[in-house]
């Protein structure tokens, strides 16, 4: 299988919560079709070691990857995109079909062209995400005694890391 590599930069100034950041990025990557159904993406633990993060960091944006169904880990050969195509064409083909052709249809009533429509809807996804990303980093911070600041090392706030990661 071909190494795959990818950067992955941590906005240390950011209020997301590290764990999001990661999970974003992979989002990207498979988004942007970097990595297609069926890759392999690195194991938690190596992953975890090239990024210098802690294990649980990397684990929780997989989990969260595959509650959401982006990613499928299966015991003892690691974790993978899933085909998301072939998964929403077998569960709601037809009806999603026929609601994004009348938000579509909407969107062309004012005015905007294909790529118009596209890009607001990636802008709102993201949006959604984001947010979506921030309440769960809330709930799962929900209790716990414990708060941690990013940017406040020694090379002051607003510092970023930049690491290189193997894929597999």
């Amino acid at each position: 299988m071909n190494e795959k590599t990818f950067t992955f930069e941590v906005d240390a100034g950011s209020d997301v919560p590290l764990w999001v950041q990661l999970r974003q990025r992979i989002m990207s990557l498979i988004s942007t079709g970097y990595y297609q159904a069926g890759d392999k993406l690195p194991t938690v633990r190596g992953l975890a070691a090239d990024l210098s993060i802690n294990y649980n960091t990397v684990n929780k944006a997989y989990l969260s990857l595959v509650s959401d169904g982006y990613l499928e880990s299966t015991r003892g050969r690691g974790v993978f995109v899933r085909d998301l195509g072939a998964d929403m064409e077998q569960e709601y083909s037809s009806e999603v079909e026929a609601v994004l052709d009348d938000a579509i249809s909407a969107c062309r009533g004012l005015g905007l062209t294909l790529d118009d429509v596209q890009r607001c809807v990636e802008w709102k996804v993201k949006r959604l995400k984001q947010a979506e990303g921030l309440e769960r980093a809330r709930e799962g911070a929900a209790g716990r005694g414990v708060i941690v600041e990013f940017g406040s090392d020694a090379a002051g706030a607003g510092a970023s890391l930049r690491k290189g990661v193997r894929g597999a």
